[in-house]
Formats: structure tokens, sequence, C-alpha cells
């Protein structure tokens, strides 16, 4: 078959697209520093909680809500085990501040377990949703107006390192995790 398209780079640019995820593509590029590398996360998942309420199909619910699910257990686990160490120790008298926001991710935690086993197309599995965004949303709010204007003004913490380490730790879990969804399908 002759093709006479003047696009002949459009293809490549979709194949490549096609090799690697968009969450894994977002890996690939020059790391953000944390606060930048953490907002991008927040707004991926903004992102979901709005196209979940414009879904038209269970199917398309479905697949969104398994989205975010991942992309959540990917955050809180960074967050956890590579941010809030770091946070923990550059601002010293925000203990409580770092408590709050680890039960909050308990809390959240929780709510994907339970989206995860509901029935999609239920009247819970939306109900669910609907409290894992409005817990979501609060969380990343108290996070981007209270913690991170206060950890602009910590000259100890390099937010770039702290950047890099949380885009490879990221790319880490998000390989096991596919490896724990592939293992689920057999």
């Amino acid at each position: 078959m002759k093709s006479t398209s003047t696009k002949s780079s459009s293809p490549a640019r979709r194949s490549t697209r096609k090799t690697a995820p968009p969450a894994r593509q977002a890996v690939q590029r020059a790391a953000p520093d944390a606060i930048k590398s953490l907002r991008q996360d927040h707004a991926k998942v903004k992102q979901l909680f709005k196209d979940f309420e414009t879904a038209t199909t269970q199917a398309e619910k479905a697949r969104i809500a398994a989205e975010t699910c991942l992309e959540l257990t990917v955050h809180t686990r960074i967050e956890e085990e590579v941010f809030y160490p770091a946070v923990r120790k550059a601002l010293s008298r925000e203990g409580k501040m770092l408590d709050e926001a680890e039960i909050e991710h308990a809390s959240v935690k929780d709510l994907i377990r339970q989206l995860r086993s509901c029935e999609p197309g239920t009247t819970r599995f939306d109900a669910l949703y609907a409290v894992v965004s409005e817990y979501v949303l609060h969380h990343v709010k108290e996070e981007e107006r209270e913690m991170f204007p206060k950890l602009k003004e910590v000259k100890s913490l390099d937010l770039k390192a702290l950047g890099e380490a949380l885009d490879a730790r990221r790319s880490a879990i998000h390989d096991e995790e596919e490896v724990a969804a592939s293992g689920k399908l057999h």
C-alpha cells in the first residue's frame, strides 16, 4: 500500500508513546525538585477525579478507578518512604503536620483496598471513589498550602536531590505494582 501522507514523523511519535505508558514517560524526563514532582502527581490524580466524574460507561469508570488506585498507591509510598522522612528531619518542629499526613494516608490506603475489591457499577463503588477523591483533595490542599511553602524556606534541604530520589523510587514502585497486577491476572 502506497502512502502519500506528508506526516511521516507522526507514526514514529505514536509508536514512541506506545512504548511507555504516560506515568513511565514522566520518569524518563529530567527530575524536577521534590515539590514540583509531587505537584505533578497531584495534578495527575486531580485529572483522574475529573475524568471519573465525566465517564459515561462503567468500564471507563473501572479503568479510571484502577489507574487512580495505582497512582495513589505509588504516591503514598514515595511520600512515606522518601519524602516524609526527609521532611521530618528538615521540619523537626512540624511533627503534628506529618503525623496528620500519615494518618490521612492510612485512611486512603484502606479506602483503596475497599475500592479495589468492590464491584464496579455499584453505588458503593461510586461512593468509595467519591470519598477517596474528597480525602485526597483535602490532603493535597494541606500539603500544597502548608507543607510545601515551609519546605521552600529550609535551606538545608536539597529539593532537587530529593526530587531525583522520589522519581527513582516512583519508577521502582511502578515496576513492583505492574508485576503484582500481572500476577493477579493469572
